[in-house]
This record gives C-alpha cells, structure tokens and sequence, in this order.
C-alpha cells in the first residue's frame, strides 16, 4: 500500500491525502504497466485499471495512466468498459492498421501514431526491409490516459521514466502524457531521417562514382520506404496542429505550446522526407542511363572484338575453299606471309578501335 506522507504529497487543505487499501491486481501480460500519479508523483504500489481509476476519482486529483500491448478484444473489453472509451475507438486500437488520426468521442480523444524503426543491414529481414512501422493509440480523458502499442519497438518505458522525473510537466496531466509520446514519436521519425540520409549519400556516391556497379534495386527498395516513412508522417501534421491550436478541451492550455514544438520537429522530418523522394527519382534516372551507357560500351567492345576476329576468320575461310587455281598456294613463302597479314590487319583494327575509345 502507498505510504503517500513520505512522498511529500498534500491536498488542498494541506493534509496528506488518505489512501484506500486495494488487492493486489492479477497480472496480465499484455498490461506493461499501470499507474497513478497525483501532483507530478507516481504513488507507490501495483493498481489495476479499475482501483487506480477508483482512487483518483476519490480523491478528486491526478490521473491514471495504463499501458497495453496488443491486447485482444476479450482482454480490451473490461477497460474500455471502466473508462467509458468508445467502441470504434476501440476496434481500431484492437485491430491496428490505422493512419495517423485524431478523433474527439465526448469527453475522450482518440489518437493514432506511426512508429518507425530503422533497421541496420544486419537486422534487416528476408525481405530486405529498411524501415519497420509500428502503431501507438492513445486514449485520452479528463483523468486518464491508455496507449495501446502494436509492434516490436517504440516502447514507451524511457517516456515513462523523463516523465516521471520531471514532476512539474507530468503535473500538467493527461494532456503531458500525449505529449511526451507524441514528442518520442516524432524524435524516432528524425532519427531514421538521418539514418536514411546516410544511405541515400552512399547510394549517391556509387551511382555518380566511375566504373562503380549499380544496384538499381536498392534504390527501388530505398525509394519504397522512403514512401512507407512518408505515410506515417505526413497524416500527422493536421492533428498536432488541432492539439497545439486549441481545439481539444482535452488538453492543458500549458501544453499546447509543446505540441508547437512537435509540430516544428515534423515539419522539418516533412521536408527531409519528400526531399528523399525527389533525390531518389532523379537517382533511379541516373541509374537507368548510366545502365543504358554501360550496355553501349559492352556493345561497342563486343562490336569490335568481332570485326578483330572476322578479318583472320575471312582469310582462313578464303583459303579454305580448296580451289585449284589459287594465288600463292603452291608458294613457299604463302602460310607465313598470309599469317603475318592477319597478325598485321588485326593489329591495326586493335589500334583503330582502341584510339575510338572502343576498346
């Protein structure tokens, strides 16, 4: 049980706010964690969903915030139920597969974020991915806050720890915690900006490099996750403009000038991004002609090692038809002059050709 006195708490009177004792929650595995924090300050123990919403509507102050990972319908259900959260929101926090989105159900808003992760040659899969994509839903109301993640990555367990160590912002409410992860979304999707960035200067360097082989695939690839990056970011902008232009009650009027800052943040990953996909066009153009060069050249040099080789081919096959009245035939001298001829007629092609630049 909490022993709130030691962490400093007091209420509007002054006096340390009573606690209530609470069983022990069973444990699931897909609840990550569940909390309740008054004044900035996590209070101590283990809660679940429906005694943490419990004690701070008791007490009147701070809020809840629970974190799921891919919970199912049957295991959703009772949540949603305790927290009054709307079945479509619901359904599309249980299904996943959602753009970037903000919708307000009564007293509840409802958002959905793209997660990305960037995956180095190493870790990459069978199918050659260089961008995994994830989803983050978040359920916000006046005294809690539920994300629901979906994916392997983008945890939310390092928001979790800046949060709580800064008491002052995370006493603002639920509206902080949205912005916190709204915040790390947006700082993963500049991270994998750059780290694209770096591959992109790589591919440039080859496609530009002399006598360098091309991969046109790679740049396919790369054009085709640049496209997949571009999907979650660019539906996000219209809703952090409605958080951070005030349209949402939902959020603290402290809180909107952070979301100004994600906005910016996105902006600039906005701009990053369709400049990748620009480059990339005008890289696949390079590629294809200077692939169309190289086909030129090979033709050239097969070009000319045949009409090199057709010249003693067509002496040979002269001489060879057997004919009785033939000049030189019965001459001592004949095979050697004839195949210094060819030694000499294929020499010069060599040097025409190499003085071409064919060869």
């Amino acid at each position: 049980m909490p022993n709130l006195p030691s962490l400093g708490l007091r209420n509007r009177n002054g006096r340390a706010p009573r606690t209530a004792p609470r069983p022990a929650p069973p444990t699931s595995d897909y609840v990550v964690d569940c909390a309740i924090y008054v004044d900035g300050h996590r209070l101590d123990g283990t809660w679940s969903h429906s005694d943490a919403i419990a004690e701070v509507r008791r007490r009147g102050t701070g809020f809840v915030w629970i974190g799921l990972h891919e919970p199912t319908e049957d295991q959703i259900n009772g949540l949603a139920e305790t927290f009054g959260l709307h079945e479509l929101a619901v359904e599309d926090a249980v299904h996943a597969h959602q753009r970037p989105k903000l919708e307000r159900y009564d007293t509840t808003l409802f958002m959905v974020l793209k997660t990305v992760r960037y995956l180095s040659s190493e870790r990459r899969s069978a199918t050659s991915e260089i961008v995994d994509t994830g989803e983050l839903m978040v359920f916000l109301g006046k005294d809690f806050v539920i994300t629901v993640r979906h994916g392997k990555h983008a945890g939310l367990a390092e928001v979790r720890r800046q949060l709580e160590a800064d008491p002052e912002q995370l006493a603002l409410g639920p509206s902080a915690v949205l912005h916190g992860v709204a915040d790390h979304v947006v700082d993963t999707y500049l991270e994998v900006t750059e780290a694209i960035q770096d591959d992109i200067d790589e591919i440039e360097a080859e496609v530009f490099e002399p006598r360098t082989k091309i991969d046109a695939e790679q740049i396919y690839l790369m054009k085709r996750e640049v496209l997949e990056l571009r999907r979650a970011v660019l539906p996000l902008t219209k809703p952090l403009q409605r958080l951070a232009e005030g349209y949402m009650p939902m959020v603290a009027d402290d809180v909107r000038s952070y979301f100004r800052n994600v906005e910016d943040h996105l902006a600039k990953v906005s701009e990053m991004v369709g400049s990748f996909d620009e480059l990339l066009t005008t890289l696949v153009d390079a590629t294809l002609a200077k692939i169309t060069l190289q086909q030129n050249t090979d033709m050239r040099k097969i070009s000319a090692w045949v009409a090199i080789i057709s010249t003693p081919t067509m002496i040979a096959g002269i001489y060879g038809m057997n004919f009785t009245n033939m000049p030189e035939t019965e001459w001592t001298y004949g095979y050697p002059v004839v195949l210094v001829v060819m030694l000499i007629a294929c020499v010069v092609l060599f040097k025409i050709f190499r003085r071409n630049k064919w060869l």
